[in-house]
Parts: C-alpha cells; structure tokens; sequence
C-alpha cells in the first residue's frame, strides 16, 4: 500500500471543540506596547519643551490659562495695550509662554469657546478681519470652533474665517480656508488627572523604619502589647522600594515576626531566659488556671 498519497490531518478525539479564537502573536503585542509607550514618551517632551505646557486635543480640555502657539515654532499670540494682537518673540526650549500671551478659556457651548486676554476683554473679529480684545462680555463676535483635522487645529472666527497672521505678524481672521500658515495649537498648563500625584497612604509616610512599624501597628498584635520590629534593617526595604515590591516585602518581614510572636522572656535568678509557648501546649488546672510548664518559661 502506498501510505505517501494518504491525507494526514491532526489527530481529534470525539467531543472535541476546536477552538475558532485568533490570539494576537506576541510580536504583534509587543509593537502596540512599544507604539503607546513611544507615544506617550514623544507627549511628555513635547509638554517639556513648552516649559511643562500641554497640546489641548479636545474643546472640553480648552479652559482655564491657555496659549495660542503659532505654528509648530514656539511663537504665541500676543496681546497689546491697544486691544490687537501680534506675534510674540520666539522662545527658547523649555520656556512657557509669556504672561501677556496667556489667555483664558470660558465655554461658549455650541463647539465654541470664548477667549479672555490678560486685559480682561473678549478676543472677537472686528470688520475689517482684524482679531481684537475689547470686548467686555461674550458676544456672537467673540465665539471661536476650533476645527480639528488629522491631528492638527485651526481657530475658525464668527466671520468664518480662520485665525492667521498677516504680512506685518498682526493677528487676523481673514481667510475661508485653512492652510498650513493657518494651524494652531492650543496649550494649557492645568493640572491634568494623569499628571496629579498619587496621594501616599499615611502608613508609607516617613523614613522605611518608621513606615515598618507603621504597618506592624496596624496589621499585628501581640498579647504583651509590644511591638515586634524585624532586625535585619532596612537595606532590604530600600531595594524593595526601587523594585516596585515593598509592600511584598513588608509582609513577608512581618510574616517571620508572626511565627515567633508567642515568644516570652521570664527572669530566673536574674537570668533572662526564653521560652516558646504555643497555644495549642496550653494546659489549666483543676481550677481553671494555667499551670507551670517545665524550666524556666511557663505556659500563658
């Protein structure tokens, strides 16, 4: 018999369901970490090299001190005594924005926002195209979209024109279409959910020694009511924390304190002499209380 024409299949025992679940290759998996990681690392020096100002994505995140950068060289919109708006001096890396080119954000609704100047005056556009800050209330003229596109941003106007700058660096919305001269990125510097520092509970406040007696007196009790400390210092504590696992390793530290916890110290003619008394060596009298055990400890 020729076996080589036979069709070989994997083996399948009867009641078998084989499994139609794609998993992703590691390979795969490991390229998305990266990617994310990659993307987050490319944010947080974008954020310092605006002097700790962060890209606004969303017109819910445009509220509170803002910055109108221009462009991707870090140039703001800048306001004047006079009620208009220029180009201000380009700034070195790592600096923020000026405070008279920081303005505030206020919801308008409608996918608009309004924007305040450091002069207290609403920017609008007057009718010669011309972005100004004189307004004192918010007012059809003083509504801004921001209209976002493949990652980038341009301010519309309530004159339907997009906020740029003209040939003298002037503030202007003059333009329908957006171009490239024409893109904006909005920064704040409020304290974002993911950058508040996390609260550190009470019991991890302090030096390690102390945080170790910290989780002693909270977790472990002793029938002497002392305290009960590991004596083999701190070095592996602080090796604990850099690792990321100093909880483990306080647990394990009182864990060793645990078995040892019915220790007690009796003095017999002056000398110290230790006893292991287990409670399951217990004995009472014919009374109802404990009877001495043998040598110098005695059972509790």
């Amino acid at each position: 018999m020729d076996y080589s024409r036979v069709n070989i299949k994997p083996l399948k025992l009867k009641g078998e369901k084989r499994s139609h679940k794609k998993h992703k290759s590691k390979k795969r998996k490991a390229e998305d970490e990266s990617g994310r990681s990659s993307d987050g690392s490319r944010k947080n020096t974008d954020t310092a090299d605006h002097g700790g100002w962060w890209h606004c994505e969303a017109l819910q995140e445009m509220t509170g001190s803002l910055a109108i950068q221009l462009g991707d060289t870090p140039i703001y919109v800048c306001a004047l005594d006079s009620g208009l708006f220029t180009a201000g001096a380009p700034h070195d890396e790592g600096d923020g924005p000026s405070p008279e080119e920081v303005l505030t954000g206020v919801p308008a609704g409608d996918n608009r926002t309004a924007l305040k100047s450091g002069y207290n005056k609403y920017l609008g556009v007057d009718g010669a195209g011309r972005v100004v800050g004189r307004a004192d209330a918010i007012g059809p003229r003083e509504m801004w979209q921001p209209v976002f596109q493949e990652g980038k941003m341009a301010l519309l106007g309530a004159n339907d024109c997009f906020l740029g700058l003209d040939d003298d660096d002037n503030v202007v919305a003059t333009c329908a279409t957006a171009g490239s001269e024409h893109m904006v990125t909005i920064r704040s510097n409020a304290i974002r959910e993911c950058d508040r520092p996390k609260e550190v509970p009470e019991e991890e406040r302090g030096k390690l020694k102390d945080v170790e007696k910290n989780y002693v007196k909270k977790f472990q009790k002793f029938q002497d009511k002392r305290l009960r400390i590991n004596k083999e210092g701190i070095a592996e504590l602080k090796s604990a924390r850099e690792e990321g696992i100093l909880h483990e390793a306080l647990l394990d530290r009182r864990s060793k304190m645990k078995a040892d916890r019915y220790w007690e110290i009796w003095g017999s003619g002056g000398e110290a002499a230790s006893k292991r008394v287990a409670k399951c060596g217990r004995r009472k009298g014919p009374h109802g209380l404990a009877q001495a055990g043998h040598g110098t400890g005695r059972w509790w």
